[in-house]
């Protein structure tokens, strides 16, 4: 099946006031004879943690030294709150904490703000909308098309595998245009769950963990809801706004409490 085609500028509603970042988008290449990409995170990032960070990094090394790729930048992009998830803050603050990891601790990294400030949008839908501002509107790089390939953690992969899960023009459109970086996490059976992406395999890359990291978002919310410290598994800026707005301090029932505890083994949340 080809890919789908991708969303026209007239498909993209912007959020009042949005503007696309670019800020730190390396606009020249150092490696000409390579292709430019972009990494793109998808997620609730509520909150954000250092795992989240680090898997660009991760992905950036093994750029280097596994393709024939150079990164151009990385967005880190919180969805909507209309995705109703257990756990989810206010896309406002969200945001925020996200700009606050990443102005301070990177000098690559960027929030896009579109998919968070309006309705619930599609994974493919969102990276249309990278493709569409970044070789569209800026006009790639130097005159090159700049590859927009999703970052995610090994949680991904395994529901893209589930039947039903997630539409079959979507995972052609996301994994067939796109592809994916994938953050191994220990213990992940990564040959069986791409067993059902057999066709996409090309497009699918494993970034190994070289030193294993279990952080997650849901293991920091129930840290802080016990009023146990969080410092040094978030950026500090993250920390400090959490004390200070009061965030993920409502008491929880006891069994959401150990749902969340079981499902936090996923690399992140």
């Amino acid at each position: 099946m080809a890919a789908a085609q991708p969303e026209t500028s007239s498909r993209f509603t912007n959020p009042p006031g949005y503007s696309f970042p670019h800020h730190r988008l390396s606009l020249v290449q150092r490696f000409p004879e390579k292709q430019p990409i972009v990494l793109v995170a998808c997620g609730s990032f509520s909150p954000i943690t250092y795992l989240h960070l680090r898997m660009f990094e991760m992905a950036v090394d093994y750029v280097r030294q596994n393709t024939d790729f150079e990164v151009m930048g990385g967005y880190v992009s919180p969805v909507s709150d209309k995705y109703k998830k257990p756990g989810l803050l206010s896309a406002k603050d969200r945001v925020n904490m996200c700009t606050l990891a990443t102005e301070q601790t990177s000098s690559w990294l960027m929030v896009d703000p579109w998919e968070a400030f309006q309705s619930y949008q599609r994974t493919a839908v969102v990276l249309d909308h990278f493709e569409h501002e970044i070789n569209t509107v800026l006009g790639g790089v130097q005159g090159r098309h700049v590859r927009v390939v999703l970052l995610a953690g090994s949680d991904l992969i395994s529901t893209m595998s589930e039947p039903g899960v997630w539409s079959e023009n979507d995972l052609d459109h996301i994994l067939g245009k796109y592809g994916v970086f994938i953050v191994e996490r220990a213990g992940s059976d990564m040959d069986q769950a791409t067993e059902a992406l057999a066709r996409w395999r090309h497009n699918i890359f494993f970034v190994p963990q070289l030193i294993q990291n279990d952080v997650s978002s849901t293991k920091v919310r129930l840290f802080i809801r016990r009023g146990l410290s969080v410092r040094y598994l978030l950026p500090a800026a993250v920390v400090e706004y959490i004390e200070q707005n009061h965030l993920y301090l409502d008491d929880a029932p006891a069994q959401q409490d150990k749902k969340e505890e079981g499902s936090s083994r996923k690399l992140a949340s």
